[in-house]
């Protein structure tokens, strides 16, 4: 696939904005099924990459960094992923497992960043001495750029390499290899599912657990709904029971706070 500057400029401006998202802004930008959609959008197939970033999303859902340990970086393994599905026509599964060492290599770029920025700690509690707020803005931009151009960059030069050996190298691949990538990229969402089911599961939530599994193999099994609407009744079911859960919570600490005196017995 042919691309132009402008398009080359667009995603790194979009990387740009990601980085610094991920840790200052916080509005979710960074997130990988919003920076598919975009990356698809400028490269002219938003479908496809709407496609990966959701696979890549459901990969990432459980990783979180846990004090200085930083997970595989979502901003840089997400649009590379897209943007490999987008340009040289490679499988969503298959170019999400392929974009794995780039997020690898976006995790060393995030210590890179806490290593580099570590000397500016003196010039922000200098700042912050004097009372100068507009010093203390004017670092936060420097920290802020260098954080956006590191993985700006790293995408950048990436992706225009891609451009220029992407499509040999897939077409070198061998069908075994593609089959592994690809079902590997498909099990690494049930991976991320699995990571955060550890981290917020407890006995008493396995009965929803088992509930929401069986309905699952239940409605995927009528062939009058669709597959793709299999995902969005289960979804309306679990806001159901989940709503009413929150109900009834809700009365009955109500009526804890409100139930009057038991003194009497009554």
């Amino acid at each position: 696939m042919d691309v132009s500057i402008v398009q080359i400029i667009l995603v790194f401006i979009v990387t740009f904005i990601a980085a610094i998202d991920q840790f200052d802004f916080l509005e979710s930008l960074y997130q990988p099924i919003v920076t598919g959609a975009v990356i698809g959008a400028i490269l002219g197939d938003i479908n496809t990459g709407l496609v990966v970033g959701g696979t890549y999303q459901l990969m990432t859902i459980g990783n979180m960094p846990i004090g200085g340990a930083q997970p595989p970086n979502a901003v840089i393994g997400g649009i590379m992923a897209a943007v490999f599905a987008c340009t040289i026509d490679m499988d969503p599964d298959m170019a999400v497992a392929t974009a794995i060492p780039f997020a690898l290599l976006g995790q060393y770029g995030v210590t890179l960043f806490f290593t580099l920025r570590a000397p500016l700690l003196e010039f922000f509690r200098g700042c912050a001495e004097k009372a100068d707020t507009k010093g203390i803005t004017k670092w936060t931009i420097v920290s802020e750029c260098i954080l956006g151009l590191i993985f700006a960059v790293i995408v950048t030069l990436f992706f225009i390499a891609g451009l220029a050996v992407g499509q040999q190298v897939v077409d070198a691949i061998p069908e075994w290899l593609n089959n592994g990538l690809s079902a590997a990229g498909n099990m690494m969402k049930f991976v991320g599912f699995a990571i955060l089911l550890k981290v917020m599961m407890t006995r008493d939530m396995w009965g929803f657990y088992f509930m929401g599994f069986g309905l699952a193999i239940i409605a995927s099994n009528i062939p009058t709904i669709g597959s793709s609407a299999v995902l969005l009744v289960l979804t309306l079911i679990g806001f159901g029971i989940a709503f009413w859960d929150f109900q009834q919570q809700t009365e009955l600490k109500g009526a804890a706070v409100d139930g009057g005196d038991f003194s009497d017995g009554i």
